[in-house]
């Protein structure tokens, strides 16, 4: 039989005992994040500086009140050792993209021009000032030889890479295109419009393959699954997920109170990140049901993107851009540099650089 304590203070419901148990799970716990943190530091070569074990239990003493700060100071001061500047646009930089390679960046720029850079040197390869104003940005083809990007005219060009020159002109849709990109396997280019519509296009013969129609607004932003199979799409609040083949409806996420203005599968399609209104939501691709969110923004997100591994997302706050760890949630960096606010941020296909586009007319690469 067991014995009934008269002792207070070996009550198994003794407030002392509570309370201290508490406190032991949450330095617990706090131990386990600041080890997350190192283990994120560690695995992206951000750090430069040296490191002994002791230093996790003094920052873990003081990560409730300081963490942000301190992370912010680390990183930002090793970051700027290995800063890139791209100058050559004249006007707010809008956004770019890394090419399938990793060795070029074409970027678009609010005075109509597209620019292509190469990234070992730093130099503009080639340029295109357009007659009609480019919204979203342009895009290579899964070979890299070609680029796509739709017009204010409503038209879709694509472009050879290497001669520099127009391959074809897209028309089909009435208004406005936004974003658009070709498909995993590169046979098929997607759009979406103002016309309230999304269209697929055969490359080979510049045909439209099918429509996607009613939609409550305009659709701002369209992407392929990484397997190709589907599309994701924004209009306003709702993000739906088509089926390409059919051309039907097989998902809708719902979530969001504000207009979504990104909407990004993971690496393995498996997830899709969406921010509105300063929020980032992680849904479960299968489900449709949020496994995480998290507000770290104070202002709105311009961008946001997944490192290849899947494991880390970036996204634009304002001049600067944070790292996040995508299983917790929690702020793994922040880094500053750019004079004006951050328009567009994509990463290079070996997670080992950051390129961003900015209003202060510069593109930045980090890493």
């Amino acid at each position: 039989m067991k014995e009934n304590s008269t002792d207070p203070e070996s009550s198994e419901d003794s407030p002392q005992l509570y309370e201290s148990s508490l406190n032991i799970k949450k330095k617990k716990k706090t131990k386990e994040q600041i080890t997350l943190i190192m283990e994120n530091w560690a695995r992206l070569h951000l750090v430069n500086y040296g490191w002994i074990p002791q230093f996790n239990e003094i920052i873990a003493r003081y990560v409730n009140t300081y963490i942000f700060y301190l992370i912010e100071r680390l990183i930002t001061v090793s970051l700027n050792k290995n800063k890139v500047v791209l100058g050559g646009h004249w006007k707010d930089v809008q956004s770019l993209k890394f090419s399938p390679d990793g060795t070029k960046i074409v970027s678009v720029s609010g005075n109509q021009t597209i620019r292509l850079w190469d990234v070992a040197s730093g130099k503009q390869m080639q340029k295109i000032i357009l007659n009609s104003r480019l919204i979203d940005p342009a895009r290579f083809s899964p070979d890299g030889t070609m680029i796509v990007f739709g017009l204010e005219d409503a038209s879709i060009q694509l472009w050879d890479v290497n001669s520099w020159k127009q391959i074809k002109k897209l028309e089909g849709h009435s208004k406005m295109v936004g974003k658009c990109e070709f498909s995993p396997d590169g046979n098929a280019i997607v759009s979406c419009s103002c016309d309230k519509t999304i269209r697929l296009w055969n490359v080979k013969s510049g045909q439209t393959i099918k429509v996607l129609e009613g939609f409550p607004d305009i659709v701002a932003d369209v992407e392929y699954s990484p397997d190709g199979n589907s599309i994701i799409s924004i209009s306003a609040s709702a993000i739906e997920i088509w089926d390409v083949k059919s051309g039907e409806r097989i998902q809708t996420l719902k979530g969001h109170s504000d207009e979504v203005v990104r909407a990004r599968f993971s690496p393995d399609g498996r997830f899709v990140v969406s921010n509105s209104n300063g929020t980032i939501l992680i849904w479960d691709r299968e489900s449709g049901k949020i496994v995480n969110q998290w507000k770290g923004h104070f202002e709105h997100i311009n961008d946001l993107q997944y490192f290849p591994d899947g494991q880390t997302l970036v996204s634009t706050y304002a001049e600067r851009l944070r790292l996040w760890d995508v299983k917790t949630g929690m702020l793994i960096q922040q880094l500053k540099g750019h004079t004006g606010e951050i328009m567009g941020v994509d990463i290079s296909p070996d997670g080992g650089t950051i390129a961003t586009a900015s209003e202060d007319e510069t593109i930045r690469l980090w890493g």
